[in-house]
């Protein structure tokens, strides 16, 4: 049986090529020949909602699948943008939004949003990566924290985006052998500990991050190499992580439904 470590290394050894046998899976290359045939010509944001093989594809390529069928919710994310602090967007900790946003921009660009590679060739791209977390956590949770990790602690800029998001502060609490009860102790505490114990700015470095987590590998295997640990208690049913409390709300005072 494969451990956590030899799984992430051979798949992060040549990640190009990870990458490129992914894309070349029928459903995936089938998906993506889809979205590119028809992106360019939606012109509007109810063209995009109205196609939902372009709609999904996106939302998936972004890991918020599973919030796909709160339409209202996405519509006005959308529609409001980021450019303004007061965006719908940027009042969200889940940093996911923002980036739909950034990819398909039709509140800066209007009519020409989906002309833009960030529409086109950058949403396959993230599409792909996306894929390969989600194949790798099917047969290892640990390999898919590791690739998640890997992927978003860069822009990390604060331990309080690491406490948020549960899936990187499971990687952190694994690395630093802290309790499960450590999650619910005060937030500040969480945080002081947290940057006593790393420094943020390493997981710029990709050679220090790559020691990170292959300590983060090592710790896994030995703790979850028989358990049986659930993979839910960490990730989404299929977006990489939960749905946190401010987006519950946020879809409780809208009426679902796309309008």
């Amino acid at each position: 049986m494969t451990t956590t470590y030899t799984s992430y290394r051979l798949i992060t050894a040549d990640l190009t090529k990870s990458l490129e046998r992914v894309s070349e899976q029928p459903d995936v290359a089938r998906e993506t020949e889809y979205y590119l045939s028809k992106i360019g010509s939606i012109k509007t944001l109810d063209e995009f909602f109205a196609d939902s093989r372009l709609y999904n594809y996106a939302m998936k390529a972004h890991g918020i699948e599973d919030m796909a069928y709160a339409k209202a919710f996405m519509r006005k994310v959308l529609t409001e943008g980021v450019d303004s602090d007061d965006a719908f967007a940027n009042k969200l900790s889940d940093n996911r939004y923002k980036a739909l946003v950034e990819s398909l921009n039709f509140a800066r660009h209007g009519e020409a949003a989906t002309a833009f590679d960030s529409a086109q060739q950058g949403v396959v791209d993230k599409y792909t990566r996306q894929t390969l977390e989600e194949n790798a956590g099917e047969e290892n949770t640990g390999v898919r924290l590791a690739l998640y990790f890997q992927r978003m602690a860069p822009a990390i800029t604060s331990a309080y985006e690491l406490i948020a998001d549960e899936a990187l502060a499971q990687v952190v609490r694994t690395v630093l052998q802290l309790p499960d009860e450590f999650a619910a102790t005060d937030v500040d505490q969480q945080a002081k500990t947290i940057e006593k114990a790393i420094e943020l700015e390493d997981f710029q470095d990709p050679g220090k991050l790559s020691a990170f987590l292959d300590r983060f590998t090592a710790i896994w295997e030995i703790g979850h190499s028989s358990d049986g640990y659930d993979p839910l208690a960490v990730f989404g049913s299929s977006s990489g992580y939960g749905i946190s409390a401010d987006l519950l709300l946020s879809i409780n005072n809208l009426k679902l439904g796309g309008r």
